[in-house]
């Protein structure tokens, strides 16, 4: 990887990012990917499929109607999810992965599962931490 200035225009190849600079598109795109609201939506529609809002809102606890939907909408803008709405009265509206979103899904989902298995751990350092440190 190398750090030199990139221009965010156009197409960048995979060789020529590096997304510990500072001005290369691939440090906005892991920005955007990192987001605890994004990464949660993707697990959601790759473990249960595709989902209506209400649907996503109810699997993604705590998420805000606003939130879900900027999301939801950078997400489709990054080519990881299709919102298709079917013209029905009232009109229904369903998210699903795109190939980008399934195969970044299927990364995700070890870490779900890593995390639910060693909270318990990571509590305990925290406790560990906070005891030795009673001013941070």
């Amino acid at each position: 990887m190398t750090t030199q200035e990139r221009s965010p225009a156009g197409p960048e190849q995979a060789q020529d990012l590096d997304v510990f600079a500072q001005l290369c598109p691939s440090r906005a795109m892991l920005a955007d990917l990192a987001d605890k609201w994004t990464m949660l939506i993707l697990m959601s529609l790759g473990e249960f499929g595709p989902q209506r809002f209400s649907e996503l809102q109810r699997a993604v606890d705590g998420v805000s109607r606003k939130m879900l939907t900027q999301s939801l909408r950078t997400l489709e803008r990054n080519g990881l999810v299709r919102r298709t709405v079917y013209p029905e009265t009232p009109p229904r509206v369903v998210y699903d992965l795109l190939p980008l979103g399934r195969e970044l899904s299927a990364l995700l989902a070890p870490v779900g599962r890593w995390t639910e298995e060693r909270t318990a751990e990571m509590l305990a350092a925290r406790e560990v931490f906070d005891g030795a440190h009673p001013d941070a």
